[in-house]
């Protein structure tokens, strides 16, 4: 694929948590975040995006709300659990979106804030219609996700290139 291919991310907050007396790498999802990260699995089977792989957090909390949210998919795509997404800065995010393969047009990140609201905010140059606003007013809360089109290489991925195509937040 080269320079002219369009692409897409689909940046994924984990689902609600709870505050259990056990490190935060380990938190769990609270009641709400196990109703809420299935509804974010319809959500991005509704975009009828078929994503050619999904890197995920270590953390208990991302790797739970992936395990709902995958259900909802109509295809299940390669999954890497990537420890350097816990606690990323949009940076440190970017510089592992560099590394993706070329062969991947699609690509689903489930994180963490605030990285993927920053990260969301970085990559977005552009917008269509109110989807910048809707992510600017809501936060871009637990199980929240926005989708960021681009042209080019992963190589090439940098502040500003993209274009935030669609944001929903189940609440």
């Amino acid at each position: 694929m080269s320079a002219d291919t369009s692409r897409r991310i689909v940046l994924l907050r984990h689902a609600k948590a709870d505050w259990p007396q056990v490190s935060d790498h380990e938190r769990p999802l609270a009641d709400r975040g196990r109703q809420d990260a299935p509804a974010a699995g319809r959500k991005l089977a509704e975009t009828g995006i078929t994503f050619d792989l999904a890197l995920c957090s270590t953390a208990a909390r991302t790797r739970e709300t992936w395990k709902l949210a995958v259900q909802e998919l109509p295809h299940r795509p390669r999954t890497s659990y990537e420890e350097r997404l816990y606690e990323a800065a949009p940076g440190e995010i970017i510089a592992l979106l560099n590394e993706t393969p070329d062969e991947v047009r699609d690509l689903l990140v489930i994180g963490h804030n605030p990285g993927m609201q920053a990260l969301a905010d970085i990559l977005s140059g552009s917008a269509d219609g109110d989807a910048d606003g809707r992510l600017a007013r809501s936060g871009f809360p637990t199980a929240a996700l926005a989708v960021i089109g681009f042209t080019g290489t992963w190589k090439s991925l940098e502040p500003g290139v993209g274009s935030l195509t669609d944001y929903w937040s189940p609440h």
